[in-house]
């Protein structure tokens, strides 16, 4: 891969990862030889937890969906090489795509339950992660830091992935921007339905071994994982961008509500007071707990900023969604920004 075109797309297909149909994937690099710094960015797209949120969940990437790909996200948002208000534009640049409906997180082999739920499926983007990190630190051996960011299944991955990119790659300074993926407690994310997604994903196969509280007695407290990180990666920049009543994650965590009661059918949302509520929680209770953590809140029920046009046009308190960017990309003040 280092023989790969500087500043252009190029498709890196990597043996034994695939979608969770079966077919093989891999991930994409953009070079930029006269910089030392390396942003990798993990695509989002929904889960697959039953019949409905599979349906709506891509099952395969290849080549060709690079391709298309290249042609209009590849040149948005935190990839757009020509604004010179992305602070990470002449990065070196690793775009990880999503086609394992398990927010980058799974190690498993098995099937959906309810009606309409896929068979044989291969929940493996925690298993593809560790494949690609064998490619990614060789080439990019000459970094000198290192920005691990995604969107919405991706800001969970880059989450849930953080430790294992920050151990391969270090002593080198490692930063995390999740945009849209934020964990909640037990009383927003119901530990029913944190369950379904460790028993379909294999979760409690992949978190870190030494964040044993976020395997709660019932299924829950997978929140604590934020708490884990900010608390060993200390002296690192970890930031969280959230709209303060997002809508479609609203809808995801909906599927929890009354026990789960409607967990194979149609859910209604968490209300955005509920949402936001549980949100605020997130920041005071468990990332205040770290000085580590940053965050910039919008008053919207937006979701994803990274990867368009809100890149650009979000403004909170008279601080730019892309100046908050930079400093946490690189060496600026750690703020929580926004309500």
């Amino acid at each position: 891969m280092t023989g790969a075109p500087a500043h252009q797309w190029t498709w890196v297909p990597v043996a034994g990862a695939k979608c969770r149909d079966g077919s093989p994937t891999g991930f994409g690099i953009r070079r930029s030889p006269s910089s030392t710094k390396l942003f990798i960015y993990l695509e989002g797209g929904g889960a697959c937890f039953n019949g409905l949120s599979c349906a709506t969940n891509s099952g395969s990437f290849n080549a060709g969906s690079f391709m298309g790909w290249t042609g209009g996200g590849g040149t948005q948002g935190i990839f757009d090489t020509t604004n010179a208000q992305n602070p990470v534009k002449d990065w070196n640049a690793v775009y990880i795509p999503y086609c394992t409906g398990d927010v980058h997180a799974g190690n498993a082999v098995g099937s959906v339950p309810g009606p309409g739920g896929p068979q044989n499926q291969a929940f493996v983007g925690y298993a593809n992660i560790g494949l690609y990190m064998q490619r990614i630190v060789p080439t990019f051996s000459g970094v000198t830091e290192v920005l691990l960011t995604g969107v919405s299944a991706g800001g969970f991955g880059a989450l849930y992935n953080y430790d294992r990119v920050a151990r391969d790659f270090c002593p080198l300074p490692v930063s995390l921007i999740d945009d849209s993926g934020p964990p909640m407690s037990d009383a927003f994310l119901a530990p029913c339905l944190q369950t379904r997604w460790r028993t379909v994903w294999g979760l409690d196969g992949t978190l870190p071994p030494d964040c044993p509280q976020a395997n709660g007695p019932n299924g829950g407290n997978i929140v604590a994982a934020v708490t884990c990180l900010g608390k060993k990666y200390a002296t690192e920049r970890l930031g969280l961008i959230s709209s303060n009543e997002d809508a479609t994650i609203s809808q995801f965590y909906g599927f929890g509500q009354n026990n789960c009661a409607q967990l194979d059918g149609f859910a209604a949302p968490l209300p955005g007071p509920t949402y936001a509520a549980g949100l605020n929680e997130l920041r005071s209770v468990y990332l205040s707990q770290s000085p580590a953590w940053g965050t910039y809140f919008v008053t919207s029920t937006t979701h994803t900023y990274l990867g368009g046009s809100g890149y650009y046009g979000t403004t909170v308190m008279g601080t730019p969604l892309t100046t908050w960017v930079g400093d946490m990309a690189d060496t600026g003040p750690i703020l929580n920004i926004g309500p």
